[in-house]
C-alpha cells in the first residue's frame, strides 16, 4: 500500500498527519526482548489453542491488490457503484504468549492489537473487482521494523504474566524502544466517512484516513488529531447526523475522565472537550444519538488490573451486582450538568441499532445481553458461547418522569444491528440483525419491523410477528454484518427500498463471496453473488462508500 510522507490540510483543521515512528532495536531492546522470552518461557502456557487463529479467523498472509472482473452471479444494481468495505483482525506476525479475539477489536489502554486488513469491492457499471490492504498504522511500521510482534495483547492480561506483560509494554515505551507518539492502537473494528474523508477507527486510538483510488485500491493517508485538538482515544462507532452533517463520538480511558464527549462539526472542527463523570473505568463500546441529545451507556464492564492479578481473570470484568446506567445529556452540551441519568436491569450493550425521541421520551433500540464473560472467546474452541445470547431490545427514558423501561424484542442470538443510516436520530421502523451461531459466526441475517409486536413462545429467531426476513446462508456458510444501500438516497422513499450487502465464507469449500439481498423482500435467492479470489476472513464491521463520496474523497 502506498504512503503519503507529506501532512495534508483542510479548511477545517482537520489536518491528515504522516506518521513516521522511530523505534529502536539497540541493546535495550535486546535485552527487554531475552526478559519477555524468559517470563513466557515460566508463565504462559504454550499448550492453549489459539481458535481465533485457526480456521477462517486464521489471517490471510499476503494483501490482494485490485482484482477486476469477478464473476457475478445475477446483476449488480447501479445504486451499488461505489466500495463496500469491511475490516478484521489480520495478525502479520504471531503472538508472542496469548491472543483474544477482541485482540482483533478496540479495547482502550494497555489492550492493544493485531492488524486491520480492509478487504474493499469496488462495484462500477454492474462489473466488481477486489482488494485487501493492511491499513499503514504505527504499529504495524514497528512491528515490520522489528520482524515481530512486540505489542501486548488483550489475551496477554490475566494472572501475574498479564502483570507482567503490561510492565514489559511500559518498559518498551519509557526506554524508546517503541515509539507511542503516534499512539499503538491499529484501526481494525469499523469504517466512518465524515468531511471528505474514510476513517478506520480502533477505540484505542485516534482515526485513520484510508483513501479510495480509482481503481477500487486503499491508500493509507495518516491519522487525524484534529489538529492537536484529540488528546483521547476515539470510539470505534462514531455518529453522523445525516441532516446536519455533524460526527458525534467519545472516548473512554482507565484513568478519570473516563468517558471524555466531543462534537466535531460538518466541515471538521472538533469542539471542546465534555468530561462525563461514570461508576469508574468502564469499556463503552458504543453510544447513540437523537435529533437533541446524546445517550451514553454506563454499563458494569470495568477495566480490574487488581482482580486480573489476585484471580487470575481477564483484565475486563462483568460486575453482576451493579444496575445498567444510562445518561441522556443534550448533545450540544457544555459540560454534564444537564445530563440526566436513568437504571435499568444489569446488562452489556455492544452495539445500538438507532436512537430517537417520542414525545417526552427518549427510545433506544439495541442489542442487550447479561453476564457477559470476555475470556470465553479466547483460547479453546467455544462454538457455542451461552454467554453471548444477544436479544434486540428496546429501551424508553422518560424525561419528565425520570423512570426507564425496557421490553425484549426478539429471540437470541442477534447483534451487529443496522438501520437505513439516512434515519440516525429519528424514528424509523426496521432493524437489519445478524443471526450468530457464536460470538462471531454469523448463520443469516435477520429484518425485524418495529411496528410489529415480538411473537411470544418462541426460543430462536424465526419469520413471524416482528421478525419480516430472515435470510439463512445455509449449512457451512457464515456471514458478517449487512449493510443496508438504499436505491435512493435521503428519506424520502420507502425506508426499506434498498439492498443488504455481505461477505460469506463457505467452509466447506473454503471459498468467499460477496452476497446482494433485497431489503424490502428478503428473498432467499440473492440479487447477486460475487465469486472472490481470496478467502476473507471473518472480521467485524462494514460500511459502503457511495460513488458521490469516492469522488469527493479523491481530492485527497
Amino acid at each position: 500500500m502506498a504512503e503519503v510522507a507529506a501532512e495534508k490540510a483542510s479548511s477545517g483543521g482537520d489536518v491528515i498527519v504522516a506518521v513516521n515512528p522511530k523505534p529502536n532495536r539497540g541493546i535495550t531492546s535486546k535485552l527487554i526482548d531475552l526478559f519477555e522470552k524468559l517470563v513466557v518461557k515460566l508463565g504462559y502456557d504454550s499448550s492453549q489453542p489459539h481458535h481465533y487463529l485457526s480456521r477462517n479467523f486464521a489471517p490471510v498472509p499476503d494483501e490482494t491488490p485490485p482484482t477486476t472482473n469477478l464473476p457475478v452471479s445475477g446483476h449488480l444494481p447501479e445504486c451499488l457503484n461505489g466500495e463496500f468495505v469491511r475490516v478484521g483482525p489480520n495478525p502479520k506476525f504471531s503472538p508472542v504468549a496469548g491472543y483474544h479475539w477482541f485482540d482483533g477489536d478496540g479495547c482502550v489502554v494497555f489492550c492493544s492489537h493485531f492488524y486491520i486488513m480492509i478487504h474493499g469491492l469496488r462495484i462500477k457499471d454492474g462489473k466488481a473487482s477486489y482488494v485487501s490492504r493492511y491499513v499503514r498504522t504505527s504499529r504495524l511500521k514497528q512491528e515490520e521494523y522489528f520482524g515481530g510482534a512486540k505489542f501486548m495483547k488483550v489475551g496477554d492480561l490475566k494472572g501475574f504474566f498479564g502483570l507482567f506483560m503490561v510492565n514489559l509494554q511500559i518498559l518498551r515505551g519509557k526506554f524508546k524502544v517503541l515509539d507511542l507518539s503516534f499512539g499503538h492502537g491499529t484501526a481494525n473494528t469499523a469504517l466512518v466517512y465524515h468531511h471528505g474523508k474514510l476513517l478506520a477507527l480502533s477505540e484505542a486510538d485516534k482515526p485513520y484516513v484510508v483513501k479510495v483510488l480509482e481503481d477500487g485500491d486503499l491508500q493509507t493517508l495518516g491519522l487525524l488529531d484534529y489538529d492537536k485538538r484529540l488528546a483521547h482515544s476515539f470510539t470505534a462507532h462514531p455518529k453522523v447526523d445525516p441532516f446536519t452533517g455533524e460526527m458525534f463520538m467519545f472516548g473512554y480511558s482507565h484513568t478519570p475522565p473516563y468517558i471524555t464527549y466531543r462534537v466535531i462539526s460538518k466541515d471538521g472542527f472538533m469542539h471542546d472537550p465534555v468530561p462525563i463523570t461514570v461508576s469508574g473505568p468502564i469499556m463503552m463500546h458504543d453510544f447513540a444519538i437523537t435529533e437533541n441529545y446524546a445517550i451514553f451507556m454506563d454499563l458494569p464492564l470495568l477495566f480490574k488490573p487488581k482482580e486480573m492479578v489476585k484471580e487470575k481473570k481477564l483484565i475486563f470484568q462483568f460486575d453482576a451486582t451493579k444496575k445498567a446506567r444510562f445518561g441522556v445529556l443534550p448533545r450540544y452540551a457544555e459540560n454534564e450538568l444537564l445530563i440526566k441519568w436513568f437504571e435499568l436491569p444489569n446488562c452489556f450493550i455492544f452495539h445500538n441499532a438507532n436512537a430517537w425521541e417520542e414525545g417526552d421520551e427518549v427510545v433506544l433500540i439495541t442489542c442487550r445481553l447479561e453476564n457477559p464473560d470476555l475470556d470465553l472467546v479466547s483460547g479453546n474452541v467455544k462454538e457455542k458461547l451461552e454467554n453471548f445470547s444477544n436479544e434486540l431490545y428496546e429501551m424508553r427514558f422518560n424525561m419528565e418522569t425520570g423512570l426507564a423501561s425496557q421490553r425484549k424484542l426478539s429471540e437470541s442470538a442477534v447483534d451487529f444491528p443496522r438501520v437505513n443510516e439516512s434515519y440516525t436520530g429519528r424514528k424509523q421502523r426496521y432493524v437489519y440483525g445478524t443471526r450468530l451461531d457464536s460470538i462471531a459466526k454469523v448463520t443469516g441475517i435477520v429484518k425485524f419491523d418495529l411496528h410489529a409486536e415480538p411473537e411470544r413462545g418462541k426460543t430462536c429467531i424465526e419469520v413471524g410477528g416482528n421478525v419480516q426476513g430472515l435470510f439463512d446462508l445455509g449449512p457451512g456458510r457464515f456471514g458478517s454484518e449487512a449493510v443496508f444501500v438504499p436505491k435512493v438516497p435521503g428519506a424520502t422513499s420507502e425506508e426499506d427500498d434498498g439492498y443488504l450487502i455481505f461477505f460469506v465464507h463457505d467452509e466447506k469449500t473454503g471459498k468467499s463471496a460477496v452476497h446482494v439481498i433485497d431489503a424490502k423482500t428478503m428473498s432467499p435467492d440473492p440479487v447477486a453473488v460475487v465469486d472472490l479470489p481470496d478467502r476473507v476472513p471473518y472480521g467485524f464491521h462494514a460500511f459502503f462508500v457511495t460513488e458521490e463520496q469516492l469522488q469527493e474523497q479523491a481530492k485527497l
